[in-house]
């Protein structure tokens, strides 16, 4: 099957979530016009970094993000990987990611696992207790958010359950930018699956972010990939050739798990 991804790579109004949403939908329309199948975004795209006032800003239980993203899911007849928001729920506020279909129905939603204690999350945010698996175009896929790529148990428990590319969406900072690009790669060669990686360019008061986005095939090669300023980045993606990488190189047949504890 392919599929044509476009991967939003854009700034982000610090703690402004009116002017966000704007600039997301007038985003999604121009990669919309270059026939996309999935449309993905970045970590955080409604609010940024702004933690200390996620009480007042952030999305009650997703409400107003959710019927915005499906009303341009529909709009465009495009699936979308929602990046990540702010979500209010009873008992705290998560990073939560979403994704739409193409006919706007809600098919998966993924709070952050590992909260990043270097950028004080675990300071306002709830860690989540669900897995990242989801199914789309009747193909198994997962999605993650920014730090949870430094933990390849977590990847590898998606890819061991059909996994044929891990969708990453992010805030990652411009001094561990070759961290997010060799990361990435080895996620992709050691799991033999296709990694799409959003990350968000510009500033916010404490940190200068990354760009960079990618779209990284099986074999760990790089078939796009963003600079520092916002763009919309797209390309194909082949899920078959999932399939033949993991005929080539047998990995997931040769584990040996009842060793690796």
């Amino acid at each position: 099957m392919k599929l044509r991804i476009s991967l939003i790579q854009m700034d982000i109004a610090f703690g402004k979530p009116e002017d966000n949403f704007k600039q997301v939908e007038e985003k999604i329309t121009a990669a919309c016009k270059e026939n996309c199948d999935i449309v993905v975004l970045p970590e955080l795209w409604s609010t940024g970094y702004d933690l200390t006032r996620l009480l007042t800003i952030a999305d009650n239980d997703a409400k107003k993000t959710i019927s915005f993203l499906k009303n341009l899911a529909i709009k465009h007849h495009v699936s979308i990987v929602g990046g990540s928001i702010a979500n209010k729920k009873e008992n705290g506020i998560y990073n939560t990611l979403i994704v739409i279909d193409h006919s706007g129905n809600i098919i998966h939603t993924y709070d952050k696992l590992h909260l990043f204690q270097l950028m004080d999350e675990h300071l306002y945010l709830k860690s989540g207790n669900s897995n990242g698996l989801f199914s789309l175009e009747d193909r198994t896929f997962a999605s993650m958010i920014c730090y949870d790529i430094r933990f390849p148990e977590w990847i590898r428990a998606h890819t061991t359950k059909g996994a044929e590319a891990i969708f990453v969406v992010a805030e990652w900072p411009k001094p561990r930018l070759a961290h997010w690009k060799s990361l990435l790669i080895a996620r992709a060669i050691e799991n033999q699956c296709y990694v799409i990686a959003c990350n968000r360019v510009g500033a916010d008061p404490d940190n200068v972010f990354a760009g960079h986005s990618m779209i990284i095939d099986p074999w760990g090669e790089i078939l796009a990939e963003a600079g520092e300023n916002e763009e919309i980045l797209t390309a194909p993606i082949d899920l078959n050739k999932v399939t033949e990488v993991r005929k080539t190189i047998p990995i997931f047949a040769d584990r040996k798990p009842e060793f690796y504890q």
